[in-house]
Order: structure tokens, then C-alpha cells, then sequence
């Protein structure tokens, strides 16, 4: 017998087998010896009142055994003769492209400007080491893209896009844990998400497709008249032939400015921007889990989600990280940029998220506009101008981006070390003389940035944290720490696609891509994208006559 239940129980009960077992017998009025298998498929704590409950939603196998995971229906044959669709960027978006155009019968070239997950390692510990950003190989660049190690958190809202299950079921046939099939939140870890990595690597390559490490794309390659991509050249001057998938991730700001100078539409986009926030991780789990003695032995480490609306903007909590990291993610030099991560375990003694505040392009001539003034008077920023001072240019607030995280450098002494103040400083206007310890690496250099930040995002923030404090006792704390800058949290560019096609309207052949493109917002939305642009390319080869393919 098989059959589908539902169970509101004890975190304890939850974690125990046995005796969630004969927990079940008794419900369902059976002998527990019966009981060939309980398969968890559905797990989520409610922490909304006083005593914290586990969902879980088991598949009850009575005298039968379970059939075993099994994901033999993604199939990845021989392409190594197919036609050949080049992929631009390695991350989320570009692997999974990859990995579906191999099932659509064609030969994926995966061009990647930084390098593999395994050397992608040493230039990130450089960075905490000698304060030294490799500008091709970093947290944003390389194998794996911006999610491989500042988090790999696997939830999305984006269910409308894709099928986010198919996604779940390819990092579990190249690795991962069943576990991201069955939790509300399903989250791999920057420990593991690597390994992952390489096995989809290794899928495409055995498959006959290709990629290529330390390969910049510095342009396109089109048809006389300019109205179909053909292929790419590389920094090296290397050519690669076939439509093209672009999914370079929303920190390939050169990319920007190649297609803006070409003349390839692109839009404005709102983003958000603002800091992390970091608690000592007990702070947080006593207050989401209601008990002065934190999360205790059954609980994970607890994660929270905060929104409000002030003066007419956005003020919400970002990417949340709990028992996790707040880690150095600038791309380039002279800029200074914070991300937060979470090994599998969340087991750091410290909980982060970003707190952003919603940010228009209006914004940008409106209460931005002294802060842009005073960022074009570096002359470091200054040939940033002319462009800047028209309306109409697309980058604007790409630029504003790069004030802003140009001035948190300056800030932060001219290193990674990231300025920050107390949390209740921060609201209150105060310096901070001392700094509590935390979870980044490079260091902290106490700094007002209340003061310096643009008053447009300081203001809300401290208005924000103050009505937030009021939800949650406790939460609003000089045990926290306010750390300068989060402003990657998606692309301040769209570029311009068809929407039904995912080509862009005036270049044939050429699919814009992933979060990059400012299409998804995190892993798996940019999977989904990029499922959904091997698609659109196949569509498109198979629309060609067969000399032109």
C-alpha cells in the first residue's frame, strides 16, 4: 500500500525515525511493523506562533518498498557532430543552457572568462588575504558564476517561468542531495555546490560540447548588415561560430558597454541597493523561534524575511544567509561590494542578509542626484559624465552602482576592509567606536554611514530597521553590525529580448540570458532562463536553411 499524509509535529518527533514511525502507525491505525518505508517529500518549519511545528508531507509505504530516486530521464547523448550553439558565461544560466541543448541534440561551446571552480578558489582567498580582486577571476566571475561561493540557496518565487522541479532533479543527478526535492527552502551550500559544478562540466564534455576557461568575449560576430549574431571573438582574438546565448551575470559590465557602443537596445532596470546586515546567529533564532535559548538541538539555524514601504520605496530584506558568511564580491578594482553565503550546515556563529531599498531611474535626478554629483567631482568617475548626463543612456544607473561602491573603497581605506557601524549607531546617527566581531574576513573599519551614504537609501534604511525593531524585539541591536555595500542584487540593465522568441529583436541568432540579461533573479530562475534560451536557440537553428546552420 502507498499512500500520501500530511503531519504538523514537534521538531523533535520530526527528527527521530523511530519514533516518528510509530507516530504514524498510530494516526493511521496500523501496525508500525508494517511500515516498509516513510519517504519525506514536502518539509517546512512554522515558526508563526509560540510552539514551532514541522509541515511534512510523507509518502507512507505499507508492505511494498519505495521505488528508488531515479533521474535516467535526463539523458545526455553523443552532440560532438551537431550543430554548435556557443554559450557565453558559465554560471547558472550558461550551465544549464548547456546541459539542455545536449538534450535537444546539439553541441553547446561554453565560453567562460574566468576559470574553473577548483582555481577560482585561490582568487578568492586573495581577496581576504592580500586585498587583491582578480578582475576575471572572483565572486562574480568564473565557474559556477556569482552563486557558486556566495551561497547556492535554491528557492525561487519564479514558478511561473519553468519548471523549477526539473532544475531541482538536474543538481541531483550531477550530485546533490535528494533533500532540495523535499525542503521548502532547498539550499546545496557553498561547500558542496563546487563539486556539483564539475560534474555538470564533465556531463557536457563527455557529451562531445566544450568549455572553455580564461576566454573573455570581447565581441560579436554578425552578418554584414548587422541584423544576426554568427558567432564570437574572444580577448585572444579566437573565433567561435553559431547563435549565441549571452549569460555573462549582472557584474559583466563590460558587456554592457560593448552592446551600448554597438547600438544593441538595451533598458533601464530598477535594482536595489544598501548593506548587509549581520547578527550573531543565537539573536535570530531566539527571536524567529520565540524561545531565549535559540533554535536548540532539532531546529536549523533560522532565517527571517522583512518588507515595508518607505517614502514611496521598497525596503526589504535580501538574500538572507543563515549560519553564514558576509564575504568580499567586488569584480574590478577600486570598488568595494558585500554578498552573503551559507555552508551546507548554516553552522558559522553568524546570521546576514542584504537590507536594500528600492531604486528606480528616476530616482537618479530626483534624491540621488547630489550623491552623483559629488561621485563625478573623483576624477577617477569623472569621464563617466557625459554619458551619465544623458537621460536616455540605458547605463545610468550601472554608473551610479559604481559611485557608489567606488566610494565604500574609499571608504574602507582603499582595501576590502568593508566599512561598518552598529546597528543601532547606524539608526541613531553615531560613530561607532568599536565594532562587534564578525563572520568577514578582510576586516571592518568603523565608519558613519549614515553619513556618507546616499541619503535616499541611509534614511529609508534607518526608518526600515526602526519599524522592523518593532515587529521583532530584539532584532533592531548594537549586537548587529551594518556593513557597506550590497548593490549586486540584480542587473541595473535589461537587454532587450522578444518574448516569444528570447531573441533580441534586432539581432537574429543572439539570446540574451540570466540574471545578466535581467531576465531571473538567483540559481534557479537563471536555470530556468537558460533552459529556456537552449530552447529558443534550437527553435531557432531548426528555422534555418541547413547551409546556414
Amino acid at each position: 500500500m502507498h499512500k500520501t499524509i500530511q503531519l504538523r509535529v514537534t521538531p523533535d518527533l520530526a527528527a527521530d525515525p523511530a519514533r516518528l514511525r510509530l507516530h504514524v502507525a498510530r494516526e493511521e491505525a496500523i501496525d508500525a511493523r508494517t511500515i516498509t518505508a516513510l519517504v519525506v517529500r514536502r518539509r517546512s518549519v512554522d515558526a508563526r506562533q509560540r510552539t514551532v511545528y514541522v509541515n511534512l508531507g510523507l509518502d507512507l509505504y505499507v508492505n511494498e518498498a519505495p521505488p528508488q530516486p531515479d533521474f535516467s530521464d535526463l539523458r545526455y547523448g553523443d552532440v560532438s557532430s551537431r550543430p554548435r550553439v556557443v554559450v557565453v558565461g558559465a554560471g547558472p544560466g550558461g550551465l544549464f543552457a548547456a546541459l539542455r541543448l545536449i538534450e535537444l541534440g546539439l553541441r553547446p561551446v561554453v565560453l567562460e572568462r574566468g576559470k574553473d571552480v577548483h582555481e577560482r578558489r585561490k582568487d578568492i582567498a586573495r581577496i581576504s588575504r592580500e586585498h587583491r580582486v582578480d578582475p576575471e577571476s572572483n565572486y562574480s566571475f568564473g565557474e559556477g558564476g556569482a552563486g557558486a561561493f556566495s551561497d547556492g540557496k535554491l528557492y525561487t518565487r519564479s514558478k511561473k517561468r519553468g519548471n523549477v522541479e526539473r532544475v531541482l532533479r538536474v543538481f541531483c543527478r550531477h550530485g546533490a542531495s535528494p533533500d532540495i526535492l523535499v525542503d521548502a527552502h532547498p539550499h546545496i551550500g557553498t561547500d558542496r555546490l563546487p563539486r556539483i559544478i564539475e560534474a555538470m562540466r564533465r556531463t557536457i564534455v563527455e557529451a562531445g560540447g566544450e568549455v572553455h576557461f580564461s576566454t573573455r568575449v570581447d565581441a560579436l560576430l554578425r552578418t554584414a548588415d548587422g541584423s544576426r549574431a554568427v558567432g564570437v571573438v574572444t580577448a585572444a582574438g579566437q573565433t567561435f561560430r553559431g547563435p549565441v546565448i549571452l549569460a555573462t551575470g549582472h557584474s559583466a559590465r563590460d558587456v554592457y558597454r560593448y552592446l551600448h557602443a554597438e547600438g544593441i537596445p538595451l533598458e533601464q532596470k530598477g535594482i536595489a541597493v544598501g548593506v548587509r546586515l549581520e547578527h550573531p546567529s543565537n539573536v535570530i533564532d531566539c527571536i524567529q523561534y520565540h524561545s531565549r535559548t535559540g533554535r536548540g538541538k532539532y531546529l536549523p539555524a533560522a532565517e527571517y524575511s522583512y518588507t515595508a514601504q518607505i517614502d514611496g520605496r521598497g525596503v526589504y530584506s535580501f538574500c538572507m544567509c543563515p549560519g553564514g558568511f558576509v564575504v568580499p564580491a567586488a569584480s574590478g578594482p577600486q570598488q568595494l561590494v558585500v554578498n552573503g553565503m551559507s555552508p551546507s550546515n548554516r553552522g558559522s556563529a553568524w546570521s546576514n542578509a542584504g537590507m536594500v531599498v528600492e531604486t528606480h531611474p528616476e530616482d537618479l535626478d530626483a534624491e540621488l542626484a547630489p550623491f552623483m554629483k559629488e561621485a563625478f567631482a573623483d576624477p577617477e568617475f569623472a569621464d563617466a559624465h557625459a554619458d551619465y548626463a544623458d537621460r536616455t543612456n540605458p547605463l545610468r544607473l550601472m554608473y551610479f552602482q559604481e559611485a557608489l561602491e567606488r566610494q565604500t573603497w574609499i571608504q574602507g581605506q582603499r582595501r576590502q576592509s568593508a566599512p561598518a557601524q552598529r546597528m543601532t549607531d547606524f539608526v541613531n546617527g553615531r560613530l561607532s567606536y568599536d565594532l562587534p566581531r564578525s563572520s568577514y574576513s578582510p576586516g571592518l573599519v568603523s565608519s558613519p554611514l549614515h553619513f556618507w551614504m546616499p541619503q535616499f537609501v541611509a534614511t529609508r534604511l534607518r526608518a526600515g530597521f526602526k519599524l522592523f525593531g518593532q515587529r521583532s524585539r530584539g532584532f533592531l541591536s548594537g549586537e548587529a553590525t551594518v556593513i557597506a555595500a550590497e548593490t549586486r542584487t540584480s542587473s541595473p540593465v535589461r537587454i532587450v529580448r522578444d518574448a516569444e522568441t528570447l531573441a533580441h529583436p534586432a539581432v537574429g541568432g543572439l539570446f540574451p540570458c540570466g540574471e545578466g540579461a535581467g531576465y531571473a533573479g538567483g540559481i534557479v530562475s537563471a536555470a530556468v532562463d537558460g533552459e529556456r534560451c537552449a530552447e529558443a536557440a534550437a527553435r531557432w537553428l531548426e528555422s534555418l536553411a541547413p547551409a546556414e546552420r
